[in-house]
């Protein structure tokens, strides 16, 4: 039921990333994967690696490790750092926006007083934000030396097709419940597959994807 696909490690640092990010905008886009996490994982799956095991010792002075809300803050910090340099190289305006949502470093590029966030920087169908989203988790990965899996939304455009998916999903959740029948969905994205899956999970239905991209859907499972 996941898609699992591991990044090569990138080294790089985060000016070769947003001179690269600068060309997606003018139209090329970069040559990186375009799928977010899905089921569960993620095209740059993984979280901080596990710590060291330090043998107690009072003579050892042991640093506070940090913990996982603080260390998805500190990714959400390099990614604002990344973006405005970005939006700034390409003279665009927008204001960045950062959070944790569950397990997930939540950034967003919102429109600012000076002016509104390109759409351009959305593209047809969320490309260009996919590429986007994953050059900024590679100018995290960079700077951190951790893979991120944060998420990244532009001027609302995930927060409206999230909206979209779960009203679609509720739908085939309740047919699903009347007809006792498995039902299959529209091809859709990575990010809106693992939308679905959670309404379904917190329906207490199954569900799995099948297909390849770009054609991959779900198929909601009766209990």
């Amino acid at each position: 039921m996941t898609e699992q696909d591991t990044p090569t490690v990138v080294e790089q640092d985060t000016s070769s990333a947003v001179g690269t990010a600068v060309e997606d905008v003018s139209g090329n886009r970069p040559e990186v994967s375009e799928n977010p996490s899905d089921e569960g994982s993620s095209s740059t799956v993984g979280g901080p690696g596990e710590a060291e095991s330090i043998p107690a010792d009072s003579s050892t002075q042991v640093a506070d490790k940090e913990t996982p809300r603080s260390a998805l803050e500190r990714e959400g910090e390099v990614a604002a750092d990344f973006l405005e340099q970005l939006l700034d190289i390409a003279d665009l305006d927008g204001d960045i926006d950062v959070d944790v949502d569950g397990d997930r470093a939540a950034v967003a590029i919102v429109d600012s007083e000076e002016g509104r966030v390109s759409r351009r920087l959305v593209g047809a169908e969320g490309k260009v934000l996919d590429a986007l989203q994953e050059l900024t988790r590679l100018a995290v990965q960079a700077a951190t030396g951790e893979r991120s899996r944060l998420m990244l939304d532009v001027a609302g455009y995930r927060a409206e097709r999230r909206a979209a998916v779960v009203a679609l999903a509720q739908v085939a959740i309740t047919e699903v419940r009347s007809t006792n029948n498995k039902v299959a969905m529209n091809p859709m994205t990575a990010f809106e597959r693992k939308v679905v899956h959670t309404e379904v999970l917190a329906a207490g239905l199954g569900s799995e994807s099948e297909g390849v991209e770009p054609q991959r859907y779900v198929v909601i499972l009766p209990a």
